[in-house]
């Protein structure tokens, strides 16, 4: 199925263009002067684009389609690095890079929704799991960024060209993929099945936000984005901070997490397809909260390296399974996946300040204790992401 395959790609685009900023957190704060507190809160910007884009995004798939709205995000994305390289690298100006971010996170969010409706509509048509593979493709996707971030910053090559180039061919390469998606009237292929995005019977118009099931599928996967988002924007700077380590290790830590993450999503759909969900998310949640422990207290190379890989693979099904669940019933799915990803995202808004703020007290490394205790919130509310059967008529 060429859906397929085009989904995988812009799932890995996404990914690339992604790393590109995280590899450069650490330049954009010594360039702009903050602290880990200032950091936070303009990392806070990207959340609240974020937020601003999913509210409307469930309802702009609907009337657009998946392949026009990535088209739509990755142009807006793509605009947001523009403005970060001149807000950073050219301006030093805090205020811009906010709302730089601020637009970036529009386009990456955008783009992210309006991929994970196509891809939860691929694997309705497939039949089987394929979800975290698609996510494995974003891990791959920003694993690759991540190797090439590190490669370029011990070139010394300057954050704007690596933010421009980076940004320009994550985005074209998407939007060009987007013709081949489920139900565009590009697709030069028969479409097996219409579009859960693009027909909303009535009957899913209720307001989503009042299901009890999508709220804790919600709540799950923004304990997983947590601990996801924690190593996405402060596992370099807690090497750093809380080891000495220098700036290229602290970037090799965040790669050997995706690697792990990967291997996670990759594996992913056998256990799932065998096991449930919920006893394996349930597993994830206990993995991956140790290997946060084990970083933070591991002291030495070896235990340090062993809780990232732990703390990758536990983190890896929490979000795709949970765009799955709440996709099981196709009849407002591009509702239903927005408000999870909007309750995900707020992972993403609340937790660079709050552990921003919790780092300025104890240091980068030990905040991330707080992302640890997330786990056993998780674990607790893995059962709404059980298998639903849509009802019938």
């Amino acid at each position: 199925m060429q859906a397929k395959t085009a989904v995988g790609v812009v799932f890995a685009l996404n990914g690339l263009t992604f790393s590109c900023l995280a590899a450069r957190l650490p330049d954009v704060r010594a360039d702009l002067g903050l602290d880990n507190g200032a950091l936070g809160l303009l990392l806070l910007a990207i959340a609240v684009g974020s937020i601003a884009a999913l509210s409307i995004g469930g309802h702009l798939i609907a009337r657009l389609g998946p392949a026009t709205v990535v088209r739509i995000g990755t142009t807006v994305a793509l605009s947001g690095f523009a403005l970060t390289a001149i807000g950073v690298s050219g301006l030093h100006s805090t205020g811009l890079t906010a709302a730089a971010f601020a637009m970036y996170g529009v386009g990456i969010a955008t783009w992210d929704l309006a991929m994970n409706v196509e891809a939860a509509e691929v694997e309705r048509a497939l039949g089987r799991t394929i979800m975290p593979r698609f996510h494995a493709g974003w891990s791959l996707g920003s694993f690759g960024g991540a190797g090439v971030g590190v490669a370029l910053i011990r070139w010394d090559v300057p954050a704007a060209a690596h933010l421009v180039v980076g940004g320009l061919i994550g985005a074209a390469g998407a939007a060009a993929a987007a013709r081949w998606f489920l139900g565009s009237s590009e697709t030069p292929e028969p479409v097996a099945a219409t579009s859960a995005a693009a027909a909303v019977p009535v009957r899913a118009r209720r307001s989503t936000w009042t299901e009890p099931r999508t709220l804790a599928i919600g709540l799950m996967v923004l304990c997983f984005a947590a601990v996801e988002g924690a190593a996405n924007d402060w596992l370099s700077l807690a090497l750093i901070d809380g080891y000495d380590a220098p700036h290229w290790v602290g970037v090799a830590g965040f790669a050997l997490f995706v690697s792990a993450m990967t291997t996670g999503r990759l594996l992913g759909p056998l256990v799932l397809d065998r096991f449930g969900r919920v006893p394996v998310l349930a597993l994830t949640a206990v993995v991956s909260g140790g290997g946060v422990l084990l970083v933070v207290f591991g002291a030495v190379a070896p235990v340090i390296v062993l809780g990232i890989l732990l703390w990758g693979l536990g983190a890896a099904l929490g979000f795709p399974v949970g765009i799955s669940a709440a996709a099981d019933d196709p009849a407002g799915a591009a509702r239903r996946v927005s408000v999870v990803s909007t309750i995900g995202y707020g992972a993403f808004m609340a937790g660079p300040p709050l552990l921003g703020a919790l780092g300025d007290h104890v240091g980068t490394l030990r905040a991330l204790i707080a992302v640890a205790v997330l786990m056993a919130v998780a674990a607790a509310t893995v059962p709404a992401a059980r298998k639903h059967e849509p009802a019938v008529g």
